[in-house]
């Protein structure tokens, strides 16, 4: 009996833990500089119960911080570990170095950032930036409407459950695209329901 492929037991999976769907991408942020934190901040840290509302927070004591533009005004005069609520040099640095590469590259907004991401020059500038890895240029995306996976601890925990190897990051990521076409998924959607799952139950 031929061995099911990594992507068909991880659709198998899923199916069996999750149900058929459909499952939403998740919405994202429209306001920057929640955008910018977010990807800058989240690295190994509780989402729902510390960045989550941290987030939030800032949309609604930086309410011009919703450009990038606005955003970097911010950044120049008051402290985004005090806004923020998170002493964090290195996230901080990111974030900073984040603002400023958009910033350069004229992306204003969220459709700003959508459009820019579809080139992999883009991709691969943002990718220099000290922080930013292979999973947060997908995240990223993912946090202004665009659908990608964005392979994190607990992706990688629920594909060893399903009897998938310890992979690349690339490899991995195109297992999870594979297993959404199977299930007839949007692949963000897939992820977030996903990683909802893992999340909960760590």
């Amino acid at each position: 009996m031929p061995t099911s492929s990594p992507a068909r037991r991880l659709a198998d999976h899923a199916q069996h833990l999750l149900g058929s769907g459909p499952f939403p991408q998740p919405g994202g942020w429209t306001h920057m500089g929640a955008v910018i934190c977010d990807v800058s901040f989240q690295p190994r840290c509780n989402y729902e119960s510390t960045l989550r509302p941290r987030l939030l927070h800032l949309q609604l004591s930086w309410p011009d911080a919703r450009t990038v533009g606005g955003f970097q005004r911010r950044l120049a005069t008051e402290d985004l570990a005090v806004a923020m609520r998170f002493n964090h040099a290195q996230k901080v640095a990111t974030a900073h170095a984040i603002t400023d590469l958009l910033a350069a590259h004229g992306v204003g907004t969220r459709e700003d950032l959508h459009a820019w991401l579809d080139h992999q020059a883009n991709r691969a500038a943002l990718r220099k930036v000290k922080g930013v890895g292979p999973k947060s240029i997908d995240y990223i995306g993912n946090l202004v409407g665009r659908s990608h996976v964005a392979v994190d601890v607990h992706l990688r925990a629920f594909a060893v459950d399903a009897g998938v190897p310890d992979l690349p990051y690339d490899q991995l990521r195109a297992v999870y695209e594979e297993a959404a076409a199977l299930l007839g998924h949007d692949k963000g959607g897939l992820e977030h329901a996903i990683w909802r799952h893992r999340s909960k139950g760590a």
